[in-house]
Formats: structure tokens, C-alpha cells, sequence
């Protein structure tokens, strides 16, 4: 099927123009409940918990899809702000129908999105998404006044988020002894990720917690780890963590300021569980770096790459019964722990694998080597179509030939905005660059 409105990761876009407008943000309410309806029991009411970040956006489409819920005759549950994981979780634990999350994650604050989760706690499969986007084409209506759906707030959502985020902690550990900077990026988790740490044990210096509406992702968290590379420095911290404006992603800094990307730990976490359970298989994603898939393979565990994006993340590990997976973005997957990605918990993993071994991230890391990747994104217009350049095929064929088994070349159409990303892995840093250099250079021709 070919998608209209539903992305990788939702419905996402520039908030007043199509589709994250009142009145379609409105309409994909009614249609989301309309399909829930039909998949529900005729004495049960669909319930939906709504959750958000801390755009300003989210007010009005916050409404919206309330009201449009409610014309469907859904029953709404509101959050407020919360991590996109958080209300995968409290939907699977209140035994709800179905969660919404308002929220354009890692993007700045003028984008938005609505993105959905079964009663499970998982993204939508495909066919669900499929059955709103045919109900979206059918006329608005209301249910009769009697059916109509009504909306109430949870007003302990985030104390059962912060009690979850420290069950999946082992009992025989804590954070006594660690100074960690958490970086919310004036995010959904700005009042719940420092609390769960310092409950821990751990001294906690939070920044990025003072959400105005604007400021989310503003030169903080997940997409700019560099202030958190110089807040622990700063600080003398001995690790910092940082999260992106949903709190789905992690990336970490250790005591020197160095960056720790998803795939390096994905490699630590994955060392970690190989020494108290064997692991059969991990997934990553066609960006995950080529060192990890030949560590992975000397360790005798199977990799397997899926599609970008969380979900195929999720989707391959589901098929294949495996428990652990990720991208070097930062989405990371521990199926025994939660049903999504979930930027606190992965960082409590990576921090019991620490406590336990006694190491830093650096000592975690040493023994594996990455190959330099660069990755340069280009702007193109709505529906540009890179397959059928022929400038950019070219350049590509002739980049790969030059690399041959040393390096690999990957283009993408970004799922989430209009951009292409032209990635080059190459043994040297400087070539990596240089190629991903020429190739960009054709996108923009």
C-alpha cells in the first residue's frame, strides 16, 4: 500500500500546513477511533491514553484529537507531557486500547506529529495504519450525544513511569558513586529522567529541563551532544546522558567528553548480556557500522540488518524471537525490558553494565574498532526521487568501485523530513568524508 499520510514514525510534519492542521489532526482522531471501535467488543468503549512533548504545538492538537476521539465515541486519557515510551508502557499496564503520542521527537520545535501504539505497547502494524488512512477518506460524522466519548487526565502517569524505568534496574545494584548530567533537551522527559537516576542513587545535574514550548531540541540532547560533552567536563561529571525531545533515543558521554553513539553502546550492552546469558542474534539497521556485525560475528552471535527506523528494528527482532537491537541514532531495543525503544531504560542498562564490570565506557569500547562513517544530509523537495538520477547513481556506482570490500555506501530518503542521507563507511575517516562529500554534491546539482 502506498502511505498518504502515515510515515516511519507516524503522521509528521510543519505544524499549520498539511496534514498537522486542527482539523486533520481532528479528523485522524475520529478515524483512529472509528477503527478502534470496530475492533472492540460492542459492550467495551475503546479507552486512549493521549500523551505529548513540550511543543506549543501540543495544546492545540492535543485538543484536537480529543475532540475527534471523542465524535468517535473513544474514551481519552491525557498524560500531559510524556516520553513516547512512557505512554507505550502505561497503555500495556492500564490495559487500554490503544496510545498517542504528540510529538516530531528529534525535530525542532515549529514540526510536530502523532504517532500510535497498540494495546500491546507496539507501533501500529501496518494494517491498522492502512484501515485510518481508508477511514480518513470517508466523511467526518458524530456519534449520538449519549455515545459521546469523554476525557479525563491521569494524574499519576508520571510516578508509574519512574517506578517502571527503575524496575528494569538490577535489585542488587544502584548509581551510589556515579555523577551523571542528563541532558532532556528540554524534552517530554524533563521532569521524570533526573528522578529516576537520582532515586538510583546517583548525584544527578539535569539540564535541558526548563521547557518553554520553543526550546526543545534547541542545541541540547540527543542531536546536539556536544553541550553535554561540555556540561560533564564542567562538572567533573563521570558520565553524561542524552536524551532527544520524546526521550526514545540515548546517547552518552563519558568523563573526557567523548561521544558514544548507538552503535558503540549497543556493543557494550550486547558484551554485557553475553556474559550472564547467551544471545543468539542482534539487529541493527543498514547504518549500523560494519565493525560491530564482524565483532558480533566473532563473539558467535548472527546480525541482521534491518530497514532505518525503530520499527523494522522491532520488526525483524519480533520475527526472529531475539531480544536486543538498535541504530546508531540512538533508538535502542531491549525486548525483556520494554516493547519500544526507550532512551532512560537504555541508559540504565548500559549503567548496570558499567557497575558490573567495573569500566568505564572507554574500557568497555577498547577492543573493537569502527570504521569512520560520514553521514551528510541534504535538502530536497517533497517527493524527490534520488533512484532515478542518474548524476547520483553514477557518482555512487563509481564511489563503491573504489571502495570495494573495504567500505560501503548508503542514500536514503529521510522518513521523517525532506532530506536525503548520502552515508560513506570507509576505512580511513578522510576518504569517508571525501566521498560522502561527492556524492551530496550530485544531490544538490
Amino acid at each position: 500500500m502506498t502511505r498518504k499520510y502515515f510515515g516511519t514514525d507516524g503522521v509528521r510534519g510543519l505544524v499549520g500546513a498539511a496534514p498537522i492542521t486542527p482539523d486533520f489532526v481532528m479528523r485522524l482522531g475520529y478515524a483512529a477511533g472509528k477503527v478502534l471501535a470496530q475492533s472492540e467488543s460492542t459492550t467495551t468503549k475503546p479507552i486512549v491514553l493521549i500523551g505529548k512533548d513540550t511543543r506549543i504545538s501540543g495544546y492545540m492538537l492535543e485538543a484536537a484529537l480529543e475532540a475527534g476521539f471523542a465524535a468517535a465515541g473513544v474514551d481519552v486519557m491525557l498524560a500531559g507531557p510524556m516520553p513516547t515510551p512512557a505512554v507505550a508502557y502505561l497503555t500495556r499496564a492500564l490495559r487500554l486500547s490503544a496510545g498517542v503520542v504528540i510529538s516530531a521527537s528529534h525535530n525542532p520545535y515549529q514540526d510536530n506529529g502523532i504517532k500510535f501504539f497498540s494495546a500491546q505497547g507496539n507501533k501500529l502494524p501496518d494494517a491498522v495504519e492502512a484501515a485510518i488512512e481508508v477511514a480518513l477518506e470517508t466523511p467526518m460524522e458524530c456519534v449520538s450525544s449519549e455515545k459521546l466519548g469523554k476525557a479525563k487526565r491521569l494524574d499519576d502517569a508520571r510516578g508509574r513511569y519512574i517506578e517502571f524505568c527503575k524496575s528494569t534496574f538490577p535489585n542488587e545494584l544502584d548509581l551510589r558513586g556515579f555523577r551523571i548530567v542528563v541532558d532532556c533537551a528540554h524534552g517530554a522527559a524533563y521532569h521524570i529522567a533526573p528522578d529516576v537516576f537520582h532515586e538510583l542513587g546517583a548525584e544527578v545535574i539535569a539540564i535541558g529541563n526548563q521547557p518553554n514550548g520553543f526550546n526543545i531540541n534547541d542545541g541540547l540532547g540527543a542531536t546536539a551532544p556536544e553541550t553535554l560533552a561540555a556540561a560533564v567536563q564542567k562538572n567533573h561529571a563521570d558520565i553524561g546522558i542524552a536524551l532527544d525531545g520524546d526521550a526514545d533515543r540515548l546517547l552518552m558521554v563519558d568523563s573526557t567528553g567523548r561521544i558514544y553513539n548507538g552503535d558503540e553502546l549497543l556493543y557494550v550492552m550486547v558484551k554485557d548480556s553475553m556474559a550472564t546469558r547467551p544471545l543468539e542474534g542482534v539487529v541493527g539497521t543498514l547504518m549500523t557500522n560494519m565493525a560491530l556485525e564482524v565483532a558480533f560475528k566473532k563473539m558467535g552471535i548472527r546480525f541482521e540488518r534491518a530497514k532505518v527506523g525503530d520499527r523494522y528494528v522491532l520488526e525483524v527482532l519480533q520475527e526472529r524471537g531475539w531480544l536486543i537491537g538498535g541504530e546508531g541514532s540512538g533508538h535502542l531495543l531491549f525486548l525483556d525490558k520494554h516493547t519500544t525503544g526507550d532512551g532512560i531504560i537504555s541508559a540504565l542498562q548500559v549503567l548496570s553494565a558499567l557497575k558490573r564490570s567495573g569500566k568505564t565506557l572507554a574500557q568497555c569500547t577498547e577492543d573493537i574498532t569502527f570504521y569512520p562513517q560520514t553521514l551528510i544530509n541534504v535538502k530536497v523537495p517533497p517527493g524527490f526521487n534520488w533512484q532515478k538520477n542518474r548524476a547520483i547513481l553514477a557518482e555512487k556506482e563509481i564511489v563503491e568501485a573504489e571502495l570495494g570490500d573495504a567500505g560501503r555506501v548508503l542514500i536514503r530518503a529521510s522518513g521523517t523530513e525532506p532530506l536525503i542521507r548520502v552515508m560513506v563507511e570507509a576505512k580511513s575517516a578522510e576518504n569517508a568524508e571525501r566521498m560522502a562529500r561527492r556524492i551530496a554534491d550530485k544531490v544538490n546539482t
